[in-house]
């Protein structure tokens, strides 16, 4: 749990080191490394050791089917990493909550609208 924020994500979110991603997703380590290379999931360093946000992964430990997708538009888009996992963990009424949570529900394909439509 982040004690502080730290790029995007606020202090008190859950994340989990890349070694524990990669068991929790059932791949090797380098696996996780290519999806941070390509630019679809983020990580966050903090004592230089890289993170990834908890939420990014669904309750069987499987990567949200809509995170690389919502990260890769973004990113595509000119977004930094910070101001995409600032736009992923920013509370939104008009969802309501944050986008981050809503890839888990049926709001997921809105959050994907409107990450399309900030990348245009």
């Amino acid at each position: 749990m982040l004690e502080k924020p730290v790029g995007g994500i606020p202090a008190g979110e859950s994340v989990i080191s890349i070694p524990d991603a990669a068991e929790r997703m059932g791949v090797v380590v380098t696996k996780v490394m290519d999806l941070l290379r390509n630019g679809q999931i983020l990580a966050v360093r903090v004592n230089n050791v890289r993170y990834i946000p908890e939420l990014f992964f669904d309750e069987s430990g499987r990567l949200n089917r809509f995170v690389p997708g919502v990260v890769s538009l973004l990113g595509d888009g000119g977004y930094s990493s910070t101001e995409v996992l600032e736009f992923l963990f920013k509370s939104d009424d008009t969802l309501p909550g944050r986008p981050v949570d809503a890839l888990h529900g049926h709001l997921a394909r809105e959050v994907m609208r409107r990450a399309q439509a900030m990348a245009i």
